[in-house]
């Protein structure tokens, strides 16, 4: 089984040209064509929270539904984190992972049936401090550890991390695996590898990197970053 992951801070949809434009990032999203897309800054940040790219605009224009999660209807997520999972593939369990945090930050978790392999995906917006980073991490890997059916597993999103060795993905000690896909802030000319990929052992990576095109390189101020991955069945 393959499977391409992929990740996007969409900055509420707002471009560097500060147009919101949620075509534009679902434009992004089809070169990408990934099969799970975990999206970060998808709501907007105050009042009703209301999702970026309206729920009939993917439902007419893409292959992804969003993962549901039943807490606020005018979301796509949680805490501006939501999960697009390619139709046909099953939603088995979804639930909110509440982080220890000062600002609207948050994780959300999905289990997925894929040609009948189980296996679990986590999106998540990690603080600006490294202490609340470390926390955050700290609590997810927690939360993993209580699921009670255990399975292969993918974490993605913005870290807010610079470094892996001494910052907080240094909570992902083996076997859990951190990608390095690449500088992928800030858009115009990224330097900072923010974003990130964290796979379980079980999975062998066949590709990962930033995805760099005229329209990603408008779309947000973060890029986008994916990695394909492969899964022997059990």
């Amino acid at each position: 089984m393959e499977l391409t992951f992929a990740s996007y801070n969409i900055h509420k949809g707002v471009g560097l040209d500060r147009r919101r434009d949620p075509e534009r990032i679902l434009a992004v999203l089809r070169e990408i064509d990934a099969d799970v897309i975990a999206l970060q800054e998808a709501d907007r940040r105050l009042g009703r929270r209301e999702t970026v790219i309206p729920r009939q605009m993917l439902q007419d224009y893409s292959p992804w539904d969003p993962v549901a999660l039943n807490h606020r209807p005018d979301s796509l997520g949680w805490h501006g984190n939501a999960l697009l999972v390619r139709r046909g593939i099953a939603v088995a369990e979804a639930a909110i992972v509440p982080l220890p945090t000062l600002e609207p930050r948050g994780a959300i978790r999905a289990d997925l049936v894929v040609q009948g392999q189980r296996l679990r995906v986590v999106g998540m917006h990690l603080d600006l401090s490294g202490l609340r980073r470390r926390q955050q991490l700290r609590t997810i890997l927690d939360h993993l550890g209580r699921c009670a059916v255990p399975g292969p597993t993918v974490l993605m999103g913005d870290c807010n991390e610079w470094g892996v060795r001494r910052g907080a993905l240094s909570e992902f000690s083996a076997p859990w695996r951190v990608l390095d896909s690449g500088p992928s802030f800030p858009g115009r000319r990224p330097v900072a590898r923010l974003d990130r990929i964290v796979i379980s052992p079980e999975w062998h990576l066949a590709e990962t990197g930033v995805h760099h095109s005229a329209l990603s390189a408008r779309g947000s101020d973060h890029l986008p970053i994916f990695a394909r991955l492969i899964l022997h069945k059990n």
